[in-house]
């Protein structure tokens, strides 16, 4: 009661001072005072989540799953490559050098007394000598004792056959094998024959049909140049050789070597 007294009291008392303010013509109006700003943090409490206390244990035992052992593959052992030897010879005397290594193959060149050469293959039995300029590029076969030769033979290549090959016609096809037979140690081959035009022949010497033969003589395996104008020819070939005899036909004109034309080998009866 005495409070609100007092408020009356107060209040009654601004409005006459306003009242006597107005009458003279000014009036101020006083803001009652703030009481000063107070900046209290505000601090968030923080909220905790509690974390799981069960721990999924490892487990103690390892199961260990062998690996398969790779498999080792044997790497096969190169075979060596052999070393050949390329011998000088010289010539003994004027002779005739061939597309192949007997006295039936057709005429390359003719080689000089005295020359020197290369000897860059051979026959395995020795009897013929491929052999070429020095330095050259154009090899032909000649009769080994025409040779005088310095080293040791049996270091050359054996090239026929093999990297020596006779020159292919292209005129002429390769003839056909008709049979081959044997009698005991006689073996008979003909063949189709397969004419010359006029002017293909080297000259009257010329034999039309070359017939090689790896033939068993004594228990060894011979190479032999057979050649005839005929459609037939026999030969020997024996028992007793650890490799198998065999042997082919071509046809000899003067530009080259149409074939060959292998021959089916007869075996022997019983």
């Amino acid at each position: 009661m005495y409070r609100n007294s007092l408020s009356i009291r107060f209040l009654g008392a601004s409005i006459v001072l306003m009242t006597a303010l107005s009458a003279c013509g000014q009036i101020t109006i006083v803001e009652p005072a703030q009481p000063p700003f107070s900046a209290t943090p505000h601090i968030s409490t923080p909220t905790f989540t509690n974390i799981p206390s069960t721990i999924t244990p490892l487990p103690t035992t390892e199961t260990y799953t062998p690996q398969p052992t790779a498999a080792i593959t044997n790497i096969p052992t190169e075979t060596p490559v052999p070393t050949y030897t390329i011998l000088r010879g010289k010539v003994l005397k004027q002779a005739n050098c061939r597309y192949g290594p007997g006295w039936s193959y057709l005429y390359k060149y003719g080689l000089v007394e005295g020359s020197n050469l290369e000897i860059i293959g051979r026959l395995e039995n020795n009897k013929w000598l491929y052999v070429q300029a020095i330095g050259g590029n154009n090899p032909c076969w000649v009769k080994a004792d025409l040779i005088d030769i310095n080293g040791n033979l049996p270091g050359v290549e054996v090239t026929y056959p093999g990297s020596a090959t006779l020159p292919i016609s292209p005129y002429y096809p390769p003839t056909t094998v008709l049979s081959a037979t044997r009698s005991d140690k006689v073996v008979t081959v003909s063949w189709q024959d397969i004419p010359l035009r006029a002017g293909d022949e080297e000259d009257e010497n010329m034999n039309h049909y070359i017939i090689e033969v790896w033939r068993c003589e004594a228990g060894e395996i011979v190479f032999e140049p057979l050649a005839t104008n005929a459609l037939q020819i026999s030969f020997i070939d024996e028992m007793g050789c650890s490799q198998i005899s065999h042997g082919r036909i071509f046809v000899q004109e003067k530009h080259g070597f149409a074939g060959p034309a292998e021959i089916p080998w007869p075996p022997f009866e019983g």
